[in-house]
């Protein structure tokens, strides 16, 4: 359910901007950025884009996955 909330005029040309360059309602932008905060916050021994790229990979789901290979090990 969504709930109208009040922000920063700044706030939302940043939220609109981010939305645009990343293919995101401004709503959407917010939410990811209230949800990476929250992880961050949540797991403070995790750097932000780690939490942020995990975010993304999770949404993206296990079809565009690709398989992880330590470094300088092949299959």
């Amino acid at each position: 359910m969504g709930m109208p909330v009040r922000i920063d005029d700044t706030l939302y040309e940043q939220a609109r901007a981010q939305a645009r360059a990343e293919r995101r309602t401004i709503a959407g932008q917010i939410e990811f950025w209230a949800m990476v905060g929250k992880a961050a916050l949540d797991n403070p021994d995790l750097h932000v884009d780690f939490i942020r790229e995990l975010l993304i990979a999770r949404a993206e789901g296990p079809t565009l996955a690709t398989r992880f290979t330590a470094e300088g090990k092949r299959d």
